[in-house]
C-alpha cells in the first residue's frame, strides 16, 4: 500500500485513480503508524509553501516525514509536495522545508519574457542518460507553479525551459520529486508514476 499524506492540500481525487489505474493500492491518511508501515509515502500539494508546512505542523508529520525519509523510506513529493522537500522556500518570506534534497525553492522571474505562473504543458528534457525515469525525455507534462527548485545537478533528473531552467524531476536516493502533475499530464504522467511503482517494487533507488 502507498500512503498519500492528508494534510487538506493536494489534488489527492485525481492521484489516488491514477494509482488506481496502475493497480497500486494506496490510502490517504495522516497516522505516522500508516505512513510508516506503508511500501511508500505520497505528498501532494498546491498552494503557498508556508500553508503548507503549517498543516503539516499542525498534523505533527514534520518530523514524521524527515525520519521517514532519512531511514530509506520511497517518498514521492508532487508539485508543492516537491517544493515542500527542500530546505527552504522564499515564497512569501523564507520558510523552513523539510530538508530531504538539498536547495532551496525560488521565485521564477518575470523579466524573461514568459508567464508567470508557468500553466499548462512543457517538454522535458533527460538530465540523467541512465535514470529509470528515462522515458520522460522529449515527453510533455503539465505544471502549474510560480516558483521553482534552486538544486545540485546531482539531483536534477529532468528538466524544462520556463525562461530559466525548472526542475522537473529531482531525485535523492530514496526521496523524489515531480515538479509537474503526472495525475494531469497523460501517459507519461502515468509513466512516471509506473516507474516509482517498480522502483518501490525492486527496491531500487539508484538514479544514474
Amino acid at each position: 500500500m502507498f500512503a498519500i499524506v492528508d494534510y487538506d492540500t493536494g489534488n489527492t481525487r485525481n492521484l489516488k485513480k491514477a494509482f488506481d489505474y496502475l493497480q497500486v493500492p494506496t490510502e490517504l491518511t495522516a497516522d505516522p503508524a500508516k505512513l510508516a508501515a506503508a511500501e511508500a509515502v505520497i505528498l501532494p500539494g498546491v498552494g503557498a509553501f508556508a500553508a503548507a508546512m503549517d498543516a503539516l505542523r499542525e498534523r505533527q508529520l514534520v518530523s514524521v516525514l524527515q525520519q521517514l525519509g532519512r531511514d530509506g523510506k520511497p517518498m514521492l513529493g508532487i508539485c508543492l509536495g516537491m517544493q515542500l522537500l527542500f530546505e527552504s522556500s522564499a515564497e512569501y518570506g523564507e520558510h523552513q522545508g523539510l530538508g530531504l534534497l538539498e536547495g532551496n525553492v525560488a521565485p521564477l522571474p518575470t523579466d524573461l519574457g514568459v508567464k508567470v505562473p508557468q500553466m499548462g504543458w512543457n517538454q522535458n528534457a533527460l538530465r540523467q542518460s541512465t535514470s529509470q525515469f528515462a522515458s520522460i525525455d522529449q515527453g510533455y507534462t503539465y505544471f502549474v507553479h510560480s516558483y521553482y527548485a534552486v538544486c545540485p545537478a546531482e539531483e536534477l533528473v529532468a528538466t524544462v525551459d520556463h525562461g530559466v531552467t525548472v526542475p522537473s524531476i529531482v531525485q535523492r536516493q530514496n526521496v523524489i520529486g515531480m515538479q509537474f502533475h503526472p495525475e494531469k499530464s497523460g501517459q507519461v504522467g502515468l509513466q512516471q508514476l509506473a516507474t516509482f511503482k517498480d522502483m518501490v517494487n525492486a527496491n531500487d533507488f539508484s538514479s544514474n
